[in-house]
């Protein structure tokens, strides 16, 4: 935090205009000063951009910069509402509110300030304190929102991206979203196929085997049955990780599996359209006895991808790779074109049909699931 610098951030809107006393051109008009009054246009104040913007510091994190003393350092474990919960280095927990020119700063984010984010706030006693500061960020999930960016978690190591074969259904197409989005956010993925003990597994066999030679681990996992469940927990000692997925794909029913003492809150799907019901709300960080730590997120209905351009999603398809070079134009979207090497491989079943559809999907900006 020592290389600071300046930059211009837009005023919120009930700062722009100064305070004034009211019924003062009442009475400027009763006291008959009329002819006195100047034109429309004038003004004293500047007008336009110009007063609608502000000076900060920033240091190279672009976040407001923040004098070290007089401030602790902690990682959030809980965001809910305008609150946070700050875990200190002993131990503590503070509940938080964020610094109003934080939330200026962060204009294009959904929340300033989200899970998994190294702080520093100053402690206001009795439990509570201010976050003034947020470190730099690496190991992040996010999503479009609402035209701005949701960061689910922050300073993570892996994404565990939980997925129902039943109850609700398998969604191939988000899994491949998940896939790009943890590339960008430069998160290890792990598939997680639940509720296995519900299928037949022979018929997941081709796609845990087309993740596998992508190197991506793909586990058929079961609450119920214990089916996975050392499997999972061996590939999360001593890792930060995150499960994101669905509603009642079983996220919380593995951790309390992997971890019996969380006793997380779990429900079942709706009798009605077979979907899941929001039982987790905030994403929380969880320490785990074995090494590491885990965040348990709510369940999303679709994941659209942030802030990508079209020509950037080949590059998170690695069987992609080895066929891009050779198609005949170096602009080539794989979409239209003749002479295509990557529709050459698909058509030779080089390459997966289902994963062409859903670089197409992702391609032309689709929200399908």
């Amino acid at each position: 935090m020592n290389n600071k610098k300046k930059v211009r951030v837009e005023m919120r809107k009930n700062r722009s205009k100064p305070p004034r006393h009211n019924q003062w051109t009442r009475g400027f008009q009763e006291h008959g000063f009329n002819e006195l009054a100047t034109r429309g246009d004038e003004r004293v104040r500047a007008k336009g951009d110009l007063s609608r913007y502000r000076t900060v510091m920033q240091d190279d994190a672009n976040a407001p910069a923040v004098d070290p003393e007089g401030c602790q350092r902690g990682r959030v474990i809980k965001v809910f509402g305008l609150q946070s919960v700050v875990e200190t280095a002993t131990g503590d927990q503070v509940r938080c509110a964020v610094r109003r020119l934080l939330k200026t700063v962060a204009t294009e984010e959904r929340g300033a300030v989200t899970t998994g984010d190294i702080v520093w706030f100053r402690d206001a006693g009795n439990g509570e304190g201010m976050i003034e500061h947020v470190g730099p960020r690496h190991g992040v999930l996010t999503r479009a929102s609402r035209k701005r960016e949701h960061i689910l978690v922050a300073n993570v190591d892996q994404v565990v991206i939980v997925v129902s074969l039943v109850e609700p259904e398998l969604k191939a197409h988000l899994i491949d979203r998940y896939l790009a989005s943890a590339a960008k956010g430069s998160l290890a993925p792990i598939i997680c196929l639940n509720k296995a003990d519900r299928v037949e597994a022979w018929r997941l066999q081709s796609m845990i085997g087309a993740y596998n030679q992508l190197g991506i681990p793909a586990l058929l996992t079961s609450a119920t049955t214990g089916q996975g469940v050392d499997q999972l927990r061996e590939l999360l000692h001593d890792r930060a990780s995150v499960f994101s997925g669905q509603s009642g794909v079983g996220k919380s029913s593995l951790l309390n599996a992997i971890q019996p003492q969380l006793a997380l809150r779990v429900r079942t799907v709706s009798d009605v359209n077979h979907k899941g019901r929001h039982t987790t709300t905030t994403a929380e960080l969880i320490k785990l006895d074995t090494g590491g730590w885990v965040v348990d997120t709510p369940g999303v209905r679709q994941l659209q991808l942030w802030d990508v351009m079209a020509e950037e999603v080949e590059g998170f398809l690695p069987e992609f790779h080895p066929y891009v070079a050779m198609c005949a134009y170096p602009d080539c979207t794989h979409t239209h074109e003749d002479r295509c090497a990557v529709k050459t491989a698909v058509d030779r079943r080089q390459i997966s049909v289902r994963r062409y559809h859903s670089y197409l999907g992702m391609f032309n900006g689709s929200q399908e699931e």
